[in-house]
């Protein structure tokens, strides 16, 4: 089973956000940081879920174990349920998860989610390198 470590991150509410993501494939390791422009935190870790679920298809893994540390995402998922904003990002994400054969999600708490949240604080910075870069210009 493919264990995927999602976390989504903001640097103020709304505020440069980022989305991590950590796959371990039976030992084979994959790490990406997706820079997400501004937004709240919930929403970045919804955006975080969706790249992760993208991947997981792109890739063609079927039997997948999710692990977040936001209890949000985890009932959303749960009950299938989402309020306002949330609902189209939720549903987005069940439609990508009904694409594979087996999809769990597992609640853990932050000190066991760090490398997914140091790659949504790595997507943040470059979220802020593009700003300043842009700034420059």
């Amino acid at each position: 089973m493919i264990e995927v470590y999602i976390d989504g991150a903001s640097a103020g509410s709304p505020g440069p956000s980022g989305a991590g993501v950590f796959i371990n494939n039976n030992g084979v390791v994959e790490r990406h940081s997706f820079p997400l422009g501004n937004m709240e935190n919930h929403e970045a870790e919804y955006h975080a879920l969706i790249k992760a679920l993208e991947i997981c298809v792109a890739n063609k893994y079927q039997v997948v174990s999710f692990r977040t540390d936001s209890q949000a995402i985890n009932q959303a998922i749960e009950k299938r349920f989402a309020k306002n904003k949330y609902a189209l990002l939720l549903e987005r994400a069940l439609k990508l998860s009904d694409e594979l054969d087996l999809f769990f999600m597992k609640w853990i708490p932050n000190i066991e989610n760090k490398s997914a949240d140091e790659l949504a604080r790595r997507a943040i910075r470059l979220n802020k390198a593009e700003e300043i870069h842009e700034q420059d210009s």
